[in-house]
C-alpha cells in the first residue's frame, strides 16, 4: 500500500489514463514525467554542488585571512 493507496485503486487509475489517452499514448507520457522528474533531481543536486562551492569559497577566504593577520602580526613584533 502506497500511502493509503491499493492495488484496485491504482488499477482504477490505470484505467482511467488508458481511456483518456489510450493505449499508444502511455508510454509516451510516462517518459516525459520520467525525464521531467530526472531534470528536477539534476536541477537540485547542481544546487547542492553549487552550495558546497560557496561554502568552501568562504573558507579559502576565511584562511587567508587568518594568515594574512598572521603575517601582520610577525612583522609587529619583530619591528
Amino acid at each position: 500500500m502506497i500511502g493509503g493507496i491499493g492495488i484496485p485503486e491504482l488499477l482504477l487509475i490505470f484505467g482511467i489514463l488508458v481511456l483518456l489517452f489510450g493505449a499508444k499514448k502511455l508510454p509516451e507520457i510516462g517518459k516525459g514525467l520520467g525525464e521531467g522528474i530526472k531534470s528536477f533531481k539534476d536541477a537540485l543536486s547542481g544546487e547542492k554542488k553549487e552550495e558546497e562551492k560557496v561554502i568552501s569559497a568562504k573558507e579559502i577566504e576565511a584562511e587567508i585571512s587568518a594568515k594574512k593577520n598572521e603575517v601582520e602580526n610577525k612583522e609587529k613584533t619583530t619591528a
